[in-house]
């Protein structure tokens, strides 16, 4: 069933317009109850979100319980969502192509049904999620959040999904589990990236990122399972990608099959191909730009045509700093970026 939750965190819809991109979606904040098994093995790319969102017939939806929403401030009041259009046509995933456009074009034929995926590694309880079946029984939330890229570009997204710490405290991390390692799919066959140096980037495939466990445990971190009321579009990494608001977007791995708890800092695929450029951190910091750029400013893509953007400030830590400051407590950010 999906719970809508709120926290000081989330910028609420009221500080997010136009109102009218989202309002014909806000039936799904109500609560719905989840396709049976049968139907989300039979669903399209379009998802069991949106069957309930009213495409076809609909069942009898139960009413979630929900508490007030409590809202504060947000320090970014003046954004607005990002067109869902924009969302799943300007993206980075370069097993389908460098060009911002390439995954959109290159990834319709992934098979995201059915998909697994492992956890392992210093827990109790190693295991296999299905996870179709995970979005089925896990109390999904919608998240608004801001989406920093490196490249100094910038979005608002409504995510759907689950906590990172939620599903790996089923899995009893040890007392060892310092970093949490994550795994692309590797699929040269369904990624032509993966098998072209050229037209994936010069990465070295899979593709692999890493999280220290406090982040990994950190209430804002996710893992997404869809977007704008709809499952996952496989350019935005379906059907499970990581979403790690504070940091660039880099970070967030895609279309995920393995989760390892490890005691050493794991390898990332953009820190391994340059170093100089990518920290495993990549927390967002307007003070510390990139070798060929400048960070501290952003491309906001938000109404508009093709082209249209607005030129904002960039936000330590991009905004979240009150609620993740503290995890940085004594560190030197321009090293450890």
């Amino acid at each position: 069933m999906l719970i809508k939750k709120r926290g000081s965190h989330l910028i609420p819809e009221s500080q997010v317009t136009p109102e009218t991109v989202y309002l014909n979606r806000r039936s799904i904040l109500k609560g719905l109850g989840m396709a049976g098994a049968s139907g989300l093995a039979a669903s399209s790319q379009a998802g069991i979100f949106d069957n309930l969102l009213g495409g076809g017939e609909a069942a009898e939806v139960p009413q979630a319980p929900r508490k007030p929403l409590q809202y504060t401030q947000d320090k970014a009041a003046d954004l607005s969502l990002t067109p869902e259009a924009k969302v799943i046509n300007h993206n980075n995933f370069y097993e389908f192509g460098t060009s911002k456009t390439d995954p959109a074009e290159n990834s319709q034929h992934l098979k995201t049904q059915p998909w697994t995926l492992t956890v392992e590694g210093e827990v109790e309880n190693p295991g296999v999620v299905d996870v179709w079946e995970l979005m089925q029984q896990s109390s999904l939330e919608e998240r608004i959040y801001r989406m920093r890229c490196v490249e100094a570009w910038s979005m608002v997204i409504p995510w759907l999904g689950l906590e990172l710490g939620t599903l790996l405290k089923k899995f009893k991390p040890t007392s060892r589990a310092k970093y949490v390692a994550f795994e692309t799919l590797y699929d040269p066959k369904q990624m032509p990236g993966q098998r072209s140096r050229h037209f994936g980037g010069g990465i070295d495939y899979p593709y692999v990122e890493g999280l220290r466990i406090d982040e990994a445990m950190h209430p804002l971190t996710i893992m997404a399972v869809g977007l704008y009321g709809k499952t996952l579009p496989t350019q935005n990494g379906a059907p499970i990608r990581l979403v790690v608001p504070w940091k660039y977007g880099f970070k967030g791995i895609k279309s995920i099959v393995k989760i390892r708890l490890v005691e050493k800092m794991p390898p990332t695929s953009w820190n391994r191909l340059a170093s100089h450029e990518y920290g495993f951190y990549a927390n967002v910091n307007p003070e510390v730009d990139h070798p060929r750029w400048s960070q501290a400013s952003e491309r906001f893509i938000g109404e508009g045509g093709p082209f249209s953007s607005t030129r904002q400030k960039t936000l330590m830590f991009n905004g979240y700093g009150e609620q993740v400051a503290s995890l940085y407590s004594g560190m030197d950010l321009k090293k450890y970026y």
